[in-house]
């Protein structure tokens, strides 16, 4: 099940919208953090989801909300696009960037999908880790039950081949700087077309 609002909202002049997806486990929450970091003009639009917070997840890593409060923001047209992905529901809030900010997401291929209809400038980059061997150790040292590094591993699979049928920038993060500056280089790119 997925959904959207099915209308892009305006948002700031010269806001560029950056959409960093890939399988869990790749490495794409701490790239985002060092994106941040190092350019000021990115400001995260931070997604929902009813899962539960790893123990070693920030506390703001995520809007960690129950399934009624995430349903009735459903109901209010609250998101730009949500889905309901394993066995939680996630999603995109209605993004409120400052002015001269970029919107960056970090959300699961089928809402980059969403996004680039709702915003067909978007820059879509697809992080995925250089084996699943590396993605499940990743997994492992992040504390994922065996039970959901199995459901990721093989989500990722199917991830892989619905990025490949949009028009992402795909990045292997096999070393966290060079894959840093991949993105980097990347959004700067897209910035000066």
């Amino acid at each position: 099940m997925s959904s959207g609002s099915g209308v892009p909202v305006p948002l700031p002049d010269g806001s560029s919208v950056i959409v960093i997806s890939g399988p869990g486990g790749v490495g794409k929450g701490t790239l985002v953090s060092r994106l941040l970091e190092v350019d000021p003009r990115l400001w995260l639009s931070r997604s929902w989801t009813t899962r539960e917070r790893r123990p070693s997840e920030a506390h703001d890593a995520y809007h960690f909300v129950t399934r009624d409060l995430f349903e009735d923001r459903i109901a209010e047209g609250g998101f730009l696009e949500w889905t309901e992905f394993l066995d939680y529901l996630q999603g995109s809030p209605i993004p409120e960037p400052p002015e001269g900010r970029d919107v960056l997401f970090e959300i699961d291929v089928r809402g980059a999908g969403n996004i680039k209809e709702l915003y067909p400038q978007a820059l879509l980059l697809f992080v995925d880790a250089p084996d699943r061997s590396a993605q499940e150790a990743r997994l492992r040292g992040r504390g994922d039950s065996e039970e959901r590094i199995r459901q990721r591993l093989a989500k990722a699979d199917e991830e892989v081949v619905l990025a490949h049928g949009l028009d992402v920038v795909h990045v292997v993060n096999d070393e966290l700087d060079r894959a840093l500056a991949d993105l980097r280089h990347h959004i700067e790119q897209h910035r000066s077309r």
